[in-house]
Parts: C-alpha cells; sequence; structure tokens
C-alpha cells in the first residue's frame, strides 16, 4: 500500500479561476468583455484611513445642543448665481438611455428632498428630471447628444465632461438594445443601433481651447451658470492646474472606482488611478495656485456612506459626487429580484451587464416593462433617506473631531492603516508621525 503523502494541489495565485474564464471566454468569443461596476480589483482606499476623535487634547462638539454645517456653495469664483447646497453628497451625472426614465426622475426627486443636485449625463435633459430637480447640473460631454443652447439655459450648472474615472482617456458606449425611440431622438441617431461617444471633445484639444469653450458656455449663459470641469483620476495634480487656469469654478476628479460607466473592463481594471490617490495631488494643486476653497473641488469613485465623506472632505475636497451608491439606495442589486438575476448568470451584488438593459430592477434599462417596475416616488425617498444618513454620519464624525462644520475637518484629524494609504493620502501612518516620502521618525 502506498503510503506517500499527498499534496495539496495548488493553484496560481496570476492565473486564478477568473483569469482563466476570462482567457476561456476570449478564445471563444473573439471580442473584450464590456461591463459596469467598477474596478472589482481590491484597491486602496478610504476604508485605509481612520479619524483621532476628540479626548482630552481636543474639544467634541455636543450633538444635541452645538450645530455643525453641512452646506456647500459652488461656483463662488466667476458665476452670478452660485448653487447652495444644504449637503457636500451630489449625484453624479448618469445619462437617460443608460438609466430609464423613471430613474433619472426618481435621482432628481431624492436630490431635491435632501437638499443637494443631481446631473444629466449624457444624452440630454428630460422634463421629467428638469421637473423634479431643484439643482440640475447639465453634463457637456464629447458627443454633444441631446445638447442645446436651451438647455444650458435651464440648468443650474454645467459640467464639462474631459474624462470618467471609469474610464479616463476613453470614450463612451450605449448599446442598441437600450437606443428606444426616445432614446434615439433626443440623441438624434438611429434607433436600434449602437453609439459611441468620442474620447475627446471635437473641437478643443487642449487647455487653451478649453478656456475659450469655457467662454463660449459663460456667453451663452449670462455668466450665470457655475462651470465645472470633470476629470478622471489619471493625471490629478496637473489636470487640476490646468481646469483652473481655464476658468472652471469648480473640479469634479473621478477616481478608477467610480463604476457606472460601462465601457471595456480592461479599462475599468487596469487605468486610472484610485480615488484615495487622486484626493490630495487635487488638492494640491488649488493650494499652489493659491485657489483652494475658491475652486470648489468635488470628489467622486467609490464614496458609500458618511465616513468615506468625511474623509474626503478632510482631506480637502468641498463635497463629493455618488453614482453607484445612489443606483443601489433606488433599488438597484435589490436580492428582491435574485431569482431574476440568477436567470441572468448573476447574482443581486455581482450584477454588472448594465449596458445590456436587462435590469430586473428597473433602474438601468429602456425595456418598458421592467422600467415600470421602478416607482420614482418611492425611490426618490429611498435616496432621500440615504444622503439624510450619509449626512447624519459625516456630522457624528465631526463633531467627533470638535468641528463645528464639516468643512473644518483636516487631515491633521486623520491617520492611515497602511504604508500605501498615508503616502497617498499624506497623512502619518497610525502610531508614528511618519508620513511616507516626507521624511519624519517612527
Amino acid at each position: 500500500m502506498d503510503k506517500t503523502p499527498q499534496t495539496t494541489p495548488r493553484k496560481s495565485a496570476t492565473f486564478d479561476d477568473y483569469t482563466l474564464s476570462e482567457i476561456r471566454r476570449a478564445a471563444s468569443t473573439g471580442i473584450y468583455d464590456i461591463r459596469g461596476g467598477g474596478a472589482k480589483r481590491k484597491l486602496p482606499h478610504l476604508d485605509d484611513l481612520l479619524f483621532l476623535g476628540a479626548s482630552i487634547s481636543r474639544y467634541p462638539m455636543e450633538g444635541y445642543r452645538e450645530k455643525c454645517g453641512t452646506n456647500v456653495i459652488i461656483g463662488t469664483r466667476f458665476a452670478k448665481k452660485p448653487i447652495e447646497l444644504k449637503i457636500p453628497i451630489t449625484i453624479a451625472g448618469m445619462s437617460f438611455g443608460s438609466l430609464s426614465a423613471q430613474a433619472k426622475e426618481a435621482l432628481g426627486r431624492g436630490a431635491s428632498l435632501a437638499g443637494t443636485s443631481t446631473t444629466t449625463g449624457d444624452g440630454g435633459m428630460t422634463p421629467e428630471e428638469r421637473g423634479q430637480s431643484k439643482t440640475l447640473v447639465y453634463q457637456y460631454l464629447p458627443s454633444r447628444y441631446g445638447m442645446n443652447p436651451e438647455d444650458l439655459r435651464k440648468a443650474d450648472a454645467i459640467e464639462v465632461v474631459v474624462g470618467q474615472g471609469a474610464k479616463p482617456g476613453g470614450g463612451g458606449m450605449l448599446l442598441g438594445q437600450k437606443i428606444s425611440d426616445r432614446v434615439a431622438a433626443m440623441r438624434c441617431l438611429p434607433k436600434g443601433i449602437d453609439q459611441r461617444s468620442a474620447c475627446r471633445h471635437p473641437d478643443w484639444t487642449g487647455p487653451d481651447d478649453l478656456e475659450i469653450k469655457i467662454m463660449e458656455l459663460r456667453e451663452i449663459t449670462n455668466w450665470e451658470k457655475p462651470i465645472y470641469v470633470k476629470v478622471g483620476g489619471a493625471r490629478p495634480y496637473y489636470d487640476t492646474a490646468l481646469a483652473v487656469k481655464a476658468g472652471a469654478d469648480c473640479v469634479v476628479v473621478d477616481g478608477m472606482q467610480g463604476g457606472t460607466a460601462a465601457t471595456q473592463e480592461v479599462f475599468i481594471e487596469h487605468v486610472g488611478q484610485p480615488t484615495l490617490a487622486c484626493i490630495r495631488p487635487a488638492v494640491q494643486a488649488l493650494q499652489d495656485l493659491g485657489m483652494h476653497r475658491k475652486v470648489q473641488l468635488i470628489v467622486s469613485g467609490g464614496i458609500r456612506n458618511g465616513a468615506d465623506v468625511a474623509k474626503a472632505l478632510a482631506l480637502g475636497a468641498d463635497a463629493v459626487s455618488i453614482g453607484t451608491a445612489a443606483l443601489v439606495a433606488l433599488g438597484d442589486q435589490d436580492p428582491h429580484w435574485e431569482a431574476e438575476y440568477q436567470k441572468l448568470g448573476t447574482t443581486a451584488g455581482s450584477y454588472d451587464d448594465w449596458h445590456e438593459g436587462k435590469d430586473p430592477a428597473g433602474i438601468t434599462t429602456q425595456n418598458p416593462e421592467l422600467a415600470a417596475r421602478l416607482d420614482p416616488v418611492l425611490a426618490g425617498r429611498r435616496l432621500s433617506n440615504y444622503l439624510k444618513v450619509m449626512t447624519l454620519e459625516a456630522q457624528t464624525i465631526a463633531r467627533a473631531c470638535g468641528k463645528t462644520h464639516v468643512h473644518n475637518l483636516e487631515p491633521e484629524d486623520l491617520v492611515a492603516l497602511t504604508v500605501e494609504a498615508a503616502a497617498m493620502a499624506g497623512v502619518p501612518l497610525a502610531g508614528t508621525n511618519w508620513i511616507p516620502g516626507r521624511g519624519g521618525n517612527y
């Protein structure tokens, strides 16, 4: 009888099960994978930071008696009519076409109830969204789908989109199965045909041209509207500096955990930088130009709770923006639809084929039967509840750090759990005064 000890089979860390399945899929189909859902690899994140609450050396604020402000004003640099939000959490741009009309209406309702803004996304402005959004930001993308001067004037702010966190340097796509009669009419393109927007704006190639374009937008809107510039998290220092020099009132920096855009998986997982790595360089650019807090900074990409909000603000942002989390609040990925997710070959929480238009929750679809499942009034209330909870959580943390306004949070209130997070955020490694790359002692 052979008594030779048997070793346990060992799988490769490089060629893991998912990698093997992707090789087989590519070999079988000859096409790359398209999906949404953002980067799924583990990345340094705001979770890797902790707050230092007040004790003896700091004096905390009493939550029942002492106020902690949360309002933010955006567009104070040049706009005649800056926008004032009750909370520092905004809704990111997600297009009608990508989302159902009911979902767009729900986003407007929820944002308005919570006292914040929502954003059109690519594809134009719908009457439902404008009608239910107290404060609406109009996105101006390379595609110019649905763009017209009338809607620019109806908006409360304009966001010139140069890049997105899920695909900095890449264009957008909307597959033919989501191009309904209404979507086609708004975009002035054929029904049922795949649509792709360019990776760059057709009438400018650099910051000098961007300055001219911003000036044109100001003239069209009588200098009333704040002008944002949104960039993907690739070179946040230089992109922020150039946006400021081009005349932006506000810069939006979107890290690679941003997930609502459907694109090639190789893009999602291998292009861009984590949101945590983008904040401090963007803030540094504003500080070097003497424009921090004069030009507002909005951070997006993987923001999920009030702690994330508070950490982004402590690192120097004026506000944050959420996309994936907002869709989940509306009802996306809900286990209620698990049986139907299973039929699509996935599960609630893993579904990322938003571009296919088969979303059981009725959010990322143009199928009338599926879209009718989403009640925009109820979904709007859910989103409002979620935004209010996030705000309360950020206030709770700010008070614990002795702050009378969430914008008074600062890097000194933070430490990092990992060397990587300490280096990216520019805060000490916990238990030391060492910031990697800046010297100091253990």
